[in-house]
């Protein structure tokens, strides 16, 4: 007899989980309070143009491919990946940027370029840093994050200062260039913490960035939900849309139902992939793992303002990725995590995907995401939301010198406010929460819940943390934990 399961949620966790578990045999039903599936990872069309409405960044391109050969496919059965040449710019002032290559034997060149000695530096930096991801992606984040012995191993135990210093202190001792090292910094805030509070064996991001280089699917992320969902379709996974969860039931302390829509329907067993702590309130009090003041205490990842904006010319001077260091990088830092506020002047990315995939806007203009990182459960309204694109807008017309703003077709918004009602998101964080040293692994929100039976949860505030490869292990974590509860039953 089939095992029936509830997954809410469709972003990259929840379908990953829901193709493990169907291929194990399960009866398994998805259930997505949008209107489309995806979870952040959604597309918006309109007028002509495509955008991915969150994760535009494909790192870690291995960890996709195990993900599908886990089911005997390949990635390139579902879709097709360009390697971005280059795979992004950094940009200081007018005419004044640094191309990162699509590849780590330019890339240290340019380092020589700008630092004498720095090329050295950065290739043994490099080689310590694809050591770590052999650990850590290839080992360690497929443990369950059960216990502090998972993190215990012959090669970990030859690391464990890395655990103990941060990437910020690390980078400072050896590179000199502020341009440099801030360069060297970014990839870990997809881990959703500031550098200096990030472990130095978390470098493995920057064998991610310069080692593996980066990579769009043909016509944007998108692709990827598309590819997952037709997996898990094909394994007999069902998908329901506009299907909002009230409530879980709990009976004698075990997971029963949810309803959904206002209709009850019962399973064997609930997985959640939308927002842990939201999860948690559709139960009553008693049966909820964690408090209020647990979740206050977290260091969560930033949240974002983001802007999708249609223009009807192409934009000079600009590549595909582009990130925007033109003002204090440490002092918007400290306005997300320190003293939580509007930055001043804030940093911005970004993305222009008709630059490499001409379906994203019609024949001769462009389609554009920027994206201004900001601290979870600031103030979010429309009156900002402008005072920042002007802020955003005015400097990337000044940066790229030329005038864009005459250009906009269209605008659409997306803030804190937004990450709360589309994704009842915790504070309305964009990430999760951040892959701090008191927030790895074992000391991460459980994959199964201690205090209900038969109820689990995956996603981006459980192991192994934010970013979409570690979403997709973690839904490969909890299926297991499932599939083995059923084999003891």
């Amino acid at each position: 007899m089939k095992n029936k399961i509830t997954i809410i949620g469709s972003g990259f966790s929840a379908m990953a989980a829901s193709c493990y578990l169907a291929k194990s045999g399960n009866d398994v039903t998805v259930y997505e309070k949008n209107s489309s599936i995806g979870g952040r990872a959604r597309q918006m069309k309109k007028e002509g143009f495509t955008f991915d409405m969150g994760p535009s960044w494909y790192w870690m391109p291995d960890v996709f491919e195990r993900f599908f050969a886990d089911f005997g496919k390949k990635t390139t059965d579902y879709y097709e990946l360009i390697k971005l040449s280059p795979a992004y710019r950094v940009y200081y002032g007018i005419d004044d940027f640094i191309t990162i290559a699509d590849n780590l034997e330019e890339i240290i060149s340019s380092f020589e370029a700008i630092e004498k000695g720095s090329g050295a530096l950065l290739k043994n930096f490099m080689a310590e840093a694809k050591s770590n991801y052999d650990i850590a992606i290839k080992d360690l984040v497929y443990r369950p994050g059960i216990s502090p012995l998972e993190l215990v191993t012959p090669q970990t135990m030859m690391k464990v200062g890395q655990f103990f210093s941060n990437i910020s202190k690390d980078v400072r001792k050896k590179f000199k260039n502020e341009r440099l090292i801030q360069i060297l910094e970014f990839p870990v805030l997809f881990l959703g913490a500031k550098p200096s509070d990030t472990p130095s064996f978390y470098s493995f991001m920057n064998y991610a960035d310069f080692g593996l280089g980066t990579w769009h699917p043909k016509t944007g992320m998108f692709d990827v939900v598309r590819a997952m969902e037709d997996l898990a379709v094909e394994l007999g996974v069902k998908f329901e849309t506009d299907a909002n969860i009230e409530k879980i039931i709990v009976e004698n302390k075990v997971a029963k139902a949810i309803v959904v829509n206002g209709e009850t329907i019962y399973s064997d067993v609930i997985l959640s992939g939308a927002d842990y702590h939201h999860t948690e309130t559709l139960m009553d009090q008693e049966h909820r793992a964690y408090s209020e003041k647990y979740w206050n205490s977290r260091v969560f990842a930033p949240s974002s303002l983001l802007f999708y904006v249609g223009f009807n010319k192409k934009i000079d001077n600009i590549s595909h990725h582009a990130l925007f260091f033109d003002v204090d990088f440490y002092q918007h830092a400290k306005d997300i995590y320190d003293e939580p506020k509007w930055p001043k002047e804030p940093l911005f990315y970004a993305n222009f995907p008709s630059i490499t995939d001409k379906t994203a806007a019609p024949e001769g203009m462009e389609s554009a995401f920027f994206l201004v990182p900001l601290a979870p459960g600031i103030n979010d309204t429309e009156a900002l939301r402008e005072e920042y694109f002007e802020k955003i807008i005015d400097r990337f017309e000044t940066l790229t010198q030329q005038s864009v703003k005459e250009n906009i077709i269209f605008k659409e918004s997306f803030c804190k406010n937004d990450f709360v009602s589309e994704y009842n998101s915790y504070k309305g964080n964009a990430y999760g929460m951040a892959n701090t040293l008191l927030q790895t692994a074992f000391l991460r929100p459980k994959l199964k819940s201690n205090k209900v039976g038969n109820l689990y949860f995956t996603g981006q505030l459980t192991v192994p943390g934010p970013g979409v490869p570690p979403a997709l292990i973690s839904g490969k974590l909890v299926s297991e934990l499932i599939n083995k509860q059923f084999s003891e039953q």
